[in-house]
């Protein structure tokens, strides 16, 4: 596909034309307050891999509604002082994968900590572990539109909050600095990050790649390509709910959580990705609140993005900060 969005110049100064709730911020303290009245209960259980250079953990903790999520914490081999934190979040339908897998932040002298996602990891990769177990209206097959009625039942509400506890359950790891946390992940995973980056006010970091979940009314319009075809697909059947719709989407859209990014942030974004199109990852970046802010820009790659180019381009840009 060639290019199919905005010129490169009014990417630049692209900004969405959503629109936060009155009550944004209100609603995710009442909703992180909430998932705090929950003990935390991070357990971190040592699991023989086989590897010689890096420590690997299988780890629980509590996280929305006291809800059991499973992460990988990984450490250099005989680490004896505290390190760099690297919270991970993957993309849409994968999971944690298996124990020895994603090597190479850890071989970066780094904690690496991965979170599962909740009723996810059975499309692709290794699998994952973690179940979702509230239930939901009628929504369209895949998670996009669980709980879409109201935003206090959506799917991804139970989500980033997950992903906070994570950052909190990584942190009370002793051979993990919490002052050196960095956030970062790819598409849907990239979207979880600019959610905690707007969540977590301490992080040292982010590092959202080709991000899914911004620009809801600008995406859902404009790609026809799955997962935020998903929505479309779901009002295409239930009529005359699409401004119940875009309220619910608006207190999750990561354009209002990067209005409130208060760290670092390099972003990517990637010319002809019709999943995660163009214009909608612009809109987060240029809402980044943050004025130490980078955006790398692959002209000819779909959702792949910068692939291995940009995992150099982030060790780099790491290596300054943590």
């Amino acid at each position: 596909m060639a290019l199919f969005d905005l010129p490169f110049d009014e990417l630049r100064e692209h900004r969405s034309a959503s629109v936060a709730p009155e009550d944004f911020d209100a609603f995710w303290s009442g909703t992180l307050q909430e998932a705090r009245e929950h003990d935390l209960d991070a357990r971190f259980e040592p699991v023989d891999t086989g590897l010689s250079t890096v420590d690997v953990y299988d780890v629980t903790f509590a996280g929305f509604g006291g809800h059991p999520v499973k992460g990988w914490l990984r450490l250099p081999a005989g680490a004896a002082e505290p390190l760099p934190l690297l919270v991970e979040f993957i993309g849409y339908g994968g999971g944690r994968g298996l124990a020895h897998e994603n090597l190479l932040w850890a071989s970066t002298g780094r904690a690496h900590f991965v979170m599962d996602t909740r009723g996810q990891g059975s499309a692709w990769g290794g699998g994952g572990a973690t179940a979702d177990p509230v239930g939901g209206g009628p929504a369209f097959p895949g998670f996009m539109t669980r709980g879409i009625d109201a935003p206090e039942n959506y799917y991804y509400r139970r989500v980033y909050t997950d992903a906070v506890r994570a950052v909190e359950a990584a942190r009370s790891h002793p051979l993990t600095d919490a002052a050196r946390t960095v956030a970062l992940g790819a598409s849907q995973g990239g979207g979880i990050t600019i959610a905690v980056g707007g969540l977590v006010p301490d992080l040292a970091a982010v590092a959202p790649d080709v991000p899914f979940l911004c620009d809801f009314p600008r995406a859902v319009g404009l790609t026809d390509r799955h997962p935020y075809r998903e929505v479309a697909l779901f009002l295409k059947t239930h009529r005359g709910r699409s401004a119940d719709v875009q309220r619910t989407l608006s207190y999750f859209d990561g354009v209002h959580f990067a209005a409130r990014g208060r760290a670092p942030a390099l972003f990517s974004a990637a010319l002809e990705d019709q999943t995660c199109p163009p214009s909608t990852v612009f809109s987060a970046f240029n809402a980044w609140a943050h004025e130490d802010k980078e955006i790398e820009v692959y002209d000819f790659n779909d959702h792949e993005g910068g692939g291995p180019h940009h995992e150099e381009a982030k060790l780099r840009w790491l290596r300054a900060r943590v």
